[in-house]
């Protein structure tokens, strides 16, 4: 094998997807990640598809079953909590064959990361800050420690990847705002709760919506529409931004403020999609949001990075560590699929949140007609249904664990 060492950049979902196939090929992965422990909290994510398959083959889907939510309902409510449009999610379960659940993302991570802690390096509270690409390796200099050497680095380190910026160049080069700001937080003990139900509030260019979580829990989720620039916000500032925004005080957006301004964290983002001509460069590659990020809205990012993860091992094994031939495999197999769903991200984004009430009523009358299946299926069936089909690789670790 001529490549051995792998240095992965990040430690969310994709980054111990690829370690666990890259262990499983006869690789020796290592992880870095920036934050000093796994991140908790955050949003939800819809999950479904080849990243349920892969989940599947890695034994995780009986803790993710568990560790997820079986919603019934999309409900959107008025300024006195009526409901006004909506659909049973009946018609998702039929479209993804059952396998379909929302999980919070952290969960998702956290479980991802129990398949690996064991058998990976794993350096937290440290961040890559220079890459250097040599004849036959790749140098390496740590924020906090000496210089390593890999045969080879991913970054699978999201949306603002450092190791796209070191690599590749800025991210404004790569960069596709949708117009959008999400913004999530954690309290507990609120009420109401709507179990398996998830509630949106909507306005011109603003959605607030909350969802039930587990351990008296609940997950409030904001989407405004802005254009801003992140770094000159803190907390603080995010927090009156959200405030200006929902001032009307309609609906629960008052107690909804009241939990804000309690709250010690907040996950706050531009909603944006990545768009590169090459994922690789030499001997560096990405994965996941770091090369293709869909954006949030889309609710398909950590599947699509679980299958980029599954295949860039899988070709990483068949090539034996050959990384050109390797990397360009990779690419050449999901190139085509990533695009079609960037596409379908790019048209429910333009109306995820339209800026007028007419927009607003129109938007709702197609959710209204969403549950039918048969209209599901013409209105966004496309975007749901993955059609990629996954390469057949071997694993020779998982088969000697399993002989």
């Amino acid at each position: 094998m001529s490549a051995k060492t792998v240095l992965i950049s990040g430690a969310g979902i994709a980054g111990p997807t690829l370690a666990f196939w890259l262990k499983a090929a006869g690789f020796e992965p290592t992880i870095v990640e920036r934050a000093p422990e796994l991140r908790r909290g955050g949003y939800v994510i819809d999950f479904w598809g080849l990243g349920y398959d892969i989940a599947e083959r890695m034994g995780l889907t009986r803790e993710i079953d568990r560790a997820g939510y079986h919603m019934r309902e999309l409900r959107i409510v008025n300024a006195h909590g009526e409901r006004i449009a909506g659909f049973g999610t009946k018609v998702l379960i039929e479209l993804t064959g059952g396998r379909y659940v929302m999980i919070e993302r952290s969960a998702l991570s956290h479980l991802l990361f129990e398949k690996i802690k064991d058998t990976t390096e794993i350096i937290f509270g440290n961040e890559i800050v220079a890459v250097q690409e040599l004849a036959d390796h790749v140098l390496i200099k740590l924020k906090h420690g000496a210089e390593r050497r890999f045969d080879l680095v991913i970054g699978a380190d999201g949306l603002h990847s450092a190791i796209r910026r070191l690599v590749f160049g800025r991210q404004d080069a790569f960069e596709k705002q949708l117009g959008y700001i999400v913004a999530a937080f954690e309290a507990g003990g609120y009420r109401p709760r709507n179990e398996d139900v998830y509630v949106a509030y909507n306005a011109p260019g603003r959605i607030l919506s909350r969802v039930a979580l587990h351990d008296d829990r609940t997950l409030f989720l904001f989407v405004i529409t802005a254009d801003v620039d992140m770094a000159l916000l803190d907390m603080s500032g995010q927090k009156a931004m959200l405030r200006d925004k929902f001032a009307d005080r309609k609906w629960e957006c008052e107690r909804i403020l009241d939990e804000l301004a309690r709250s010690k964290e907040l996950y706050f983002d531009r909603v944006s999609q990545i768009k590169m001509d090459r994922w690789s460069r030499g001997r560096v590659a990405l994965v996941g949001d770091a090369a293709f990020c869909v954006s949030l809205l889309a609710g398909q990012g950590s599947a699509l990075a679980m299958t980029a993860a599954f295949v860039l091992a899988g070709e990483l094994s068949k090539a034996g560590g050959r990384h050109e031939q390797a990397f360009a495999n990779y690419e050449r197999i999901l190139r085509a699929h990533i695009s079609v769903k960037q596409r379908g991200a790019e048209r429910f984004a333009s109306a995820f949140a339209p800026k007028t009430w007419r927009g607003l009523f129109f938007r709702n009358q197609v959710i209204k007609v969403s549950g039918i299946p048969r209209i599901a299926r013409l209105t966004f069936g496309r975007d749901i249904v993955d059609t990629l089909q996954l390469p057949t690789y071997r694993w020779p670790a998982l088969e000697l664990r399993t002989s």
